[in-house]
């Protein structure tokens, strides 16, 4: 009896709309696949038109073409006697959705409509497909007469059915369905499906690189059975880098993996599968074989074919597969590196030309360069033919082999140095002595003549000479001098990528890479169209402390020591003058906030979705030890102010490698607008209003405490509040457990008191936790109403009274001494002996 199963799975670099390229490279995963002895092969997420199409899903054509290359494969010699599931776009009774087709011997066997759509992040998949909700239903598809010719067929079942083969059961899910808590793979694993396929898209984060397996992992550990699992790889056309890690799962470990950070534009990995460790797997957790035997049924597409073989006795099964997962530096290494190379061979440009300052971004960027020279070297000495094919495209020579990685940095990479008079020689040294261990083609200039030129027009059309503010000149004309700068560099860097070829007598021209961080674009610290201004950025989407940490890293790995004296120097502009030779100028200074802040603020704004005064009350308390809430407000509102006056940058933002989840790139990530009134001013009062709660409450509990221990000593301690043990730690904003009357605007009034009874309940609306200035949510209070001698002279009864009350927004309410009300109560207490005041 036939019990192991080879299955395939594969990692491709497949480019949007290149629809020749796609079906060749599908075509090559599936000999490979069938070399490897696989009788099924699963691939990533609309392969056959690529990931990244956008809003080409509209066009007819792109329907057409997908069927077209399904025609072809039907038809290929190749694409027999293995089970073969491909992706692509589909339109059912005129809805279009993302679709997996299942085919085996010039047979249709079902097509499978994605159910749960991605618009997280970069994603927009609800604006081209829309999902399949009819869950365990199936219709008829009509084919297109094209492939009804090939297959015989007229119709195929299209919707949420499994293939039934002779000797096991195989379903399906599509990328987000394996993220959502309603993931099918459950109810799937229950009715008895043993192989569960997923054909993904999903693109790269910094951190994040352990996600998909965890998933796969834990999905099978769970339900038991084999999860197939394809991705995509490189860049098909848009900011996002698809990893390319595929994986095949077996009960809750990984035992197939194909290599992160890969040039190899196919990689296929296979797995021996066991169906019988599944079963075992599955029967021996009772809990499960219980919901199992009440599972709903999936509609099953009978085919009279089989995975396994009689003979497979002498076939090894896979043991779980160790491997270590890539630290964010290294993601800053390899990632861009690919990415970068992906753009130049398809871009038919022939190299990069960098600004390069000798400082920590432009050097990052140059490291980056560096690193996928490296790759491409490897790629060439481990027999990748095609890699080779693009080195001798781009140098335009035909015979042409990479042994060194400098030597090839030295045809590809062009490095300019571009200094005025306030540039210093540290940062000239630096950057030449970098260019010299990566092997760049560097050009060291003086661009002061064309500075003097641009600012001579202006003079002699305006009569005006602007100065530095070290010379006398206001913050205006301070800012415009050192923009000029900066644009005109911009001007001189594409210049110089368009006849630096020329002038080394090849073809072509060269991409202009920008060198900004994440951090400056979130705060605008960057002059619109300056060097910031390129073709892409392999950095734009990583802080300056990520970036630090990656040179670090760099240093050793790729043996460049120069970058220990880089990261050694203060972040600079260099745009105002130098005095007596040495910087005045530093970036952390100019922006009024740290690179560390910055990446704080980033992070609490998109991650976590807060506004001002959102983003006040959680620095508040996680600051509580270095700044008061005054300061802590002035900071936020420098940052937001700053923020909103520069968003408009973020419309011309370079396309950069898209790697952090707080990204400012208004393209498809962070959808805001860029016009904004810059003092928010609704806002901005609520965080004054609260700064003002927090300080008088802090003033009213040292008042407190002074007068409470007066009144022990008088009465003995009979009339003394008890309070919460966190009343002694040092700051009452140290953590979520700080005094209680403190955090819910509660003062325990110290004058003498003349009780009056009156029932009365109060009741909040908001939590302590999001709200440090209310009381409990649903919490009901008994509360005696106290007033002092001198307000019951001033006081009436009845509904003056009431009136007097509302008037003046408190009410007050007797806490007995002995028991304190936790946070979450709901019960009516009856109050005596000791007032406190609540504003309301």
């Amino acid at each position: 009896m036939g019990r192991k199963v080879v299955v395939a799975t594969c990692s491709l670099n497949q480019w949007a709309m290149d629809f020749q390229g796609n079906m060749e490279r599908i075509l090559d995963s599936i000999i490979q696949a069938k070399t490897a002895g696989a009788t099924y092969r699963s691939g990533p997420e609309l392969e056959v038109t690529g990931y990244s199409c956008a809003d080409h899903y509209y066009e007819s054509d792109t329907m057409l073409h997908s069927w077209e290359v399904v025609a072809e494969l039907l038809q290929h010699p190749s694409c027999t006697d293995i089970m073969i599931d491909v992706g692509l776009p589909v339109m059912h009774k005129n809805v279009t959705y993302n679709c997996r087709l299942v085919f085996l011997n010039r047979k249709i066997l079902m097509i499978r409509p994605k159910q749960i759509l991605c618009d997280d992040g970069n994603y927009r998949e609800t604006r081209y497909f829309t999902a399949w909700r009819k869950i365990r239903q199936v219709e008829d598809h009509y084919l297109p007469r094209m492939i009804s010719k090939i297959t015989g067929q007229i119709t195929v079942p299209f919707g949420d059915a499994v293939i039934a083969t002779r000797d096991t059961c195989i379903g399906y899910e599509i990328c987000e369905e394996l993220w959502n808590p309603e993931s099918s793979h459950i109810p799937m694993a229950l009715d008895g499906i043993e192989i569960i396929v997923n054909g993904s898209g999903s693109y790269t984060e910094i951190r994040k690189s352990h996600v998909s397996q965890d998933l796969v992992k834990s999905a099978t550990a769970r339900s038991g059975g084999c999860y197939v699992f394809a991705n995509l790889r490189g860049c098909d056309g848009d900011r996002v880098y698809f990893p390319g890690i595929s994986m095949i799962g077996l009960n809750g470990s990984i035992i197939a993996r194909t290599t992160p950070y890969s040039l190899s534009e196919v990689e296929i990995i296979t797995a021996t599968v066991d169906l019988e460790s599944i079963r075992c797997y599955r029967s021996l957790i009772r809990s499960r074989c219980l919901h199992a035997s009440q599972s709903q049924a999936y509609p099953r597409v009978q085919v009279n074919f089989a995975l396994s073989s009689d003979d497979d006795i002498f076939l090894p099964i896979c043991s779980p597969l160790e491997y270590k997962l890539p630290t964010p530096e290294e993601e800053i290494l390899y990632g861009p590196a690919c990415w970068l190379w992906d753009y130049l061979r398809r871009s038919g440009q022939g190299g990069f030309l960098l600004p390069l300052s000798g400082g920590v971004d432009s050097s990052s960027t140059a490291t980056i360069v560096y690193s996928m020279c490296n790759l491409v070297v490897k790629a060439v000495a481990s027999g990748e033919e095609k890699v080779l094919e693009d080195v001798r495209r781009i140098v335009s020579q035909a015979d042409y082999v990479p042994r060194d990685p400098r030597e090839l940095c030295g045809r590809l990479f062009h490095t300019v140095y571009m200094a005025t008079e306030n540039s210093s020689n540290e940062t000239k040294a630096r950057a030449k002595l970098l260019s010299q261990q990566i092997g760049s083609y560097h050009i060291p200039i003086g661009i002061d003549s064309m500075v003097s030129s641009a600012l001579g027009i202006f003079s002699a059309a305006t009569g005006h000479i602007p100065k530095f503010k070290v010379r006398g000149g206001t913050v205006r004309e301070n800012l415009a001098l050192q923009n000029v700068q900066a644009r005109l560099r911009m001007v001189l860097a594409y210049l110089f990528a368009q006849l630096m070829l020329w002038v080394r007598g090849r073809q072509g021209g060269l991409l202009v890479l920008g060198s900004a961080n994440v951090d400056e674009a979130l705060r605008g610290y960057m002059t619109k169209y300056d060097c910031s201004s390129a073709d892409i950025n392999p950095i734009g989407g990583f802080s300056k402390s990520d970036l630090k940490r990656f040179l670090h890293l760099a240093k050793e790995r790729l043996n460049l020591p120069v970058l220990g004296e880089i990261l050694g120097a203060p972040p600079t502009a260099e745009l105002e003058p130098l005095q007596e030779g040495k910087l005045a100028q530093t970036d952390e200074a100019d922006m009024g906030m740290t690179y560390d802040e910055l990446s704080l603020y980033g992070k609490l704004r998109k991650v976590e979705c807060c506004g001002p005064y959102s983003m006040f009350g959680k620095l508040v308390h996680l600051w509580s030890d270095q700044c008061t809430p005054k300061e802590v407000s002035e900071k936020v509102k420098v940052f937001f102010r700053f923020y909103s006056v520069n968003r408009h940058k973020m419309t011309v933002l370079t396309p950069a490698y898209h790697a952090e989840t707080y990204s400012p790139d208004d393209h498809r990530f962070d959808h805001r607008q860029f016009l904004y009134n810059y003092r928010w001013v609704w806002q901005f009062r609520a965080i004054d209003r609260a700064v003002e709660r927090l300080e008088t409450g802090r003033g009213r509990e040292d008042q407190v405490e002074r007068s409470g221990s007066n009144r022990s000593l008088k009465d003995g301690g009979s009339s003394s509040m008890t309070r919460p043990s966190s009343r002694s730690s040092n700051h009452s904003l140290s953590s979520s457990s700080g005094n209680e009357s403190y955090r819910r605007g509660v003062e325990v009034t110290a004058e003498p008191i003349t009780h009056r009874l009156i029932r009365q309940t109060v009741q909040t609306e908001t939590s302590p936790a999001t709200n440090p200035f209310s009381l409990p949510q649903h919490v009901t209070y008994t509360c005696s109403q106290s007033v002092t001698e001198d307000e019951a002279s001033h006081r009436h009864t009845g509904s003056s009274s009431e009136e007097e009350r509302k008037r003046r927004g408190s009410a007050s309410m007797v806490i007995p001494a002995q028991k304190a009300i936790r946070c979450g109560d709901k019960a009516s207490v009856t109050m005596q002996q000791h007032t406190t005041t609540i504003h309301l």
